[in-house]
């Protein structure tokens, strides 16, 4: 799984111009605990994300990995650096 994971911010990285961030993390007491952190430039880049091919690669090679449907939170930015 880590791998598939992985694989997936390359394929993110090469292909995607709208992504402003786009990192793997794991959890520190847990190792099969996963989160992405993404940002995206514009409500289009994260609606294009969900559209591509490597999203949907992803999606196959997970099949029978994961123990049930990943949770999705998304947040708004109000301050950083």
């Amino acid at each position: 799984m880590r791998a598939v994971l992985a694989e997936m911010v390359g394929k993110v990285k090469e292909n995607e111009p709208g992504v402003v961030a786009y990192s793997l993390h794991t959890a520190d007491n847990d190792p099969t605990l996963f989160m992405f952190y993404e940002q995206y430039a514009s409500t289009e880049a994260f609606d294009a994300h969900g559209k591509t091919d490597h999203m949907r690669d992803m999606g196959g090679k997970l099949a029978g990995l994961l123990g049930g449907r990943p949770v999705i939170e998304r947040y708004s930015q109000i301050a950083g650096v």
